[in-house]
């Protein structure tokens, strides 16, 4: 019974089950696409397995090559870990890995799945970068009242492009005419008022 046991044994001694992790990890380090094909079981032991041992790759000393290549056992596998793969995840805090199911085995019924580094996938990536930033759905319409000519240069430049009738942009245009009118008749009338007050 497991008792809360959280490590799956995959039905292997320790010495096997860690033969195969480590096969499997380097298969996925030296695979072209990034991505091997496995059961869900081994993907997700493989996912805790190698995901340390890639944020050690962000530091490359001789150190952590040592502790990497005492897991792997492949020369070839940790410096393609060192060299490539650590520059695609060095702004990447954790998560590398993706597992994307794809059914069941025919033999045996098992879950299948794709395991993959997540910085190695350009479909998905393109995906993201080509999702639009989000618009809220406040109004954004224009204030009734309008004190300068000024704030009417503003508010055209805030509203959006409607289409407007040819019976409506005349209007519009009389409406900004009349403004215009009537606000030079108050400067007017202000400049008339302060040199009476000079006068006197």
């Amino acid at each position: 019974m497991r008792h809360g046991n959280k490590i799956n044994h995959l039905g292997r001694t320790s010495s096997h089950r860690q033969a195969l992790l480590s096969n499997m990890a380097v298969s996925l380090i030296l695979s072209k696409k990034k991505r091997i094909s496995t059961t869900l079981a081994k993907a997700k032991a493989l996912r805790t397995y190698i995901e340390p041992l890639i944020t050690r790759s962000k530091k490359d000393s001789t150190h952590s090559r040592r502790v990497v290549f005492s897991y792997l056992q492949d020369k070839e596998a940790v410096t393609e870990l060192f060299r490539e793969v650590a520059s695609k995840i060095e702004q990447r805090p954790g998560g590398y890995t993706r597992i994307m199911k794809t059914g069941f085995r025919k033999g045996d019924n098992a879950d299948m799945c794709l395991i993959e580094l997540v910085d190695y996938n350009e479909n998905l990536l393109s995906e993201t970068k080509e999702k639009k930033a989000k618009t809220t759905r406040r109004s954004r319409g224009v204030s009734k009242k309008i004190t300068d000519s000024s704030d009417t240069e503003v508010t055209k430049e805030k509203t959006p492009a409607k289409k407007t009738s040819k019976s409506e942009t005349p209007a519009i245009e009389d409406k900004v005419e009349e403004q215009q009118e009537q606000e030079n008749k108050t400067e007017e009338k202000q400049e008339e008022s302060s040199e009476e007050e000079n006068k006197k």
